[in-house]
């Protein structure tokens, strides 16, 4: 008769432990560790803990190294400084990676004006100061940098329209604490940005009131017609700092917010297929939607495009050529259609050759949240100013992004329906007694 042989953790081989315990995380890797002798010994396995350490803190050989510890003490020591943010901390470290190593290549001066991630006992004073507490992805990305400094360009993007500019930086905490407003519309308020030349900055509420909801961010838009100080439309740039930042990241690194002499014009957003060839030019179209010349009530939204000519490099010399003329057919967000037509651009009558690039920026105001415009331009051939052509203008969409009313608006719009309401009970009442009298008789 056989031996039976008893199974248990101390005598099963390591290799199939090990794969198992690699699918756990390390909470479930310490909760093992009490388990058992075996597992113990087990769970202090060093390629273990290198995965979580790429996992969770982005960390590299070279990180191992320069510190000299073992990838589970390594482990150990982040989690003790930064284990409060580790449900945020990969992908703000990974946003803030991709944006320096870009910005490296493309307007490295940007990346002097960063400032380095400040402590845990600073973001608890600055919490004790405002009363407030502060979003934990907030927290997380001012541990790895704190904004930046009050220097143009600014971080968080530029613009430029004939004379027309902002620029935008990233505010360090202790200067974004000094701006904590507890005015009535803006109460729990905390900047996040700040424009030298517009004054506008994008807040973040801290607290879920005066019809905010917590880590929201978004641009002030104060009523121009209304003299309560509570007024204060909103448009909303993010539901929270992560989705904010990251998705700001994203447009960088992507291209699609073009670097322009050495800065980021974050306000022109191109579609890549936002683009039109005809014969040897092509058209692409970049648009902005700018807050601070915009307003909710009234409805006043005020959009910014630049436009791209450029003539192919392959193009035969003898098809040079200038523009004579601009059409444009603008349809808003009710259907309504208006025609334009003009001279030249902004002015200007640019001769196209081959390999020429003619760039412009004009702007236009809706009354509606959405519009889009399309047309052509006219062209004439240098060698033969008979020669008359079109080349298309690709249509391209500009949308106000969403807002919110104030709780001002919204109660006394609430209140005024409260009272047609009433008026058309009392209305119906008095028809339904008439009528009653009426049969009686």
């Amino acid at each position: 008769m056989a031996t039976s042989i008893a199974l248990s953790l101390d005598n099963l081989p390591s290799d199939p432990l090990l794969l198992v315990l690699s699918f756990l995380d390390f909470r479930d890797l310490i909760s093992c560790s009490f388990v058992s002798r075996r597992l113990n010994e087990l769970t202090g396995h060093n390629p273990l803990w290198k995965s979580l350490c790429q996992k969770h803190w982005l960390l590299t050989e070279a990180d191992k190294t320069h510190r000299g510890l073992a990838w589970k003490e390594l482990f150990r020591e982040y989690y003790a400084d930064l284990g409060r943010y580790i449900d945020y901390y990969k992908t703000l470290k990974k946003a803030w990676d991709d944006l320096k190593n870009y910005l490296n290549q493309k307007c490295p001066r940007m990346i002097a004006s960063l400032k380095e991630g400040v402590r845990e006992e600073e973001l608890d004073t600055i919490e004790a100061q405002i009363g407030c507490k502060l979003p934990n992805d907030y927290r997380c990305s001012y541990r790895i940098h704190n904004g930046q400094k009050l220097v143009v360009p600014g971080l968080m993007g530029s613009m430029a329209l004939s004379n027309h500019y902002r620029s935008e930086d990233l505010l360090d905490i202790e200067t974004a604490a000094g701006g904590f407003q507890q005015r009535k519309g803006m109460r729990q308020c905390l900047p996040l940005t700040f424009c030298f030349h517009t004054g506008l900055s994008q807040y973040m509420a801290l607290e879920s009131t005066e019809g905010r909801t917590r880590s929201e961010i978004f641009y002030q838009c104060p009523d121009q017609l209304a003299q309560d100080p509570s007024a204060i439309d909103m448009f909303i740039t993010g539901p929270n700092f992560t989705e904010w930042f990251t998705s700001y990241v994203d447009n960088v690194v992507t291209g699609k917010y073009p670097i322009i002499r050495d800065q980021i014009f974050r306000w022109y957003v191109h579609d890549k297929c936002c683009v039109a060839t005809t014969g040897d030019i092509t058209v692409s179209v970049s648009t902005s939607f700018l807050p601070e010349l915009s307003s909710v009530h009234p409805p006043h939204f005020f959009f910014t495009y630049r436009i791209r000519i450029e003539m192919a490099k392959s193009a035969l010399p003898e098809n040079a050529c200038q523009l004579d003329s601009r059409y444009w057919k603008i349809t808003n967000a009710n259907g309504n259609v208006e025609e334009v037509r003009g001279p030249g651009v902004v002015g200007e009558f640019p001769v196209m050759t081959p390999g020429k690039v003619h760039e412009y920026a004009s702007c236009t105001t809706f009354s509606t949240t959405s519009e889009y415009m399309e047309g052509h331009y006219t062209f004439h051939r240098l060698k033969n100013k008979e020669e008359v052509f079109d080349v298309s203008i690709p249509r391209f969409h500009m949308v106000c992004p969403p807002f919110r009313e104030s709780m001002v608006r919204s109660v006394s719009r609430y209140l005024c329906l409260s009272r047609t309401t009433i008026i058309v009970v009392v209305v119906v009442a008095v028809i339904i007694v008439v009528d009653s009298l009426i049969q009686a008789r």
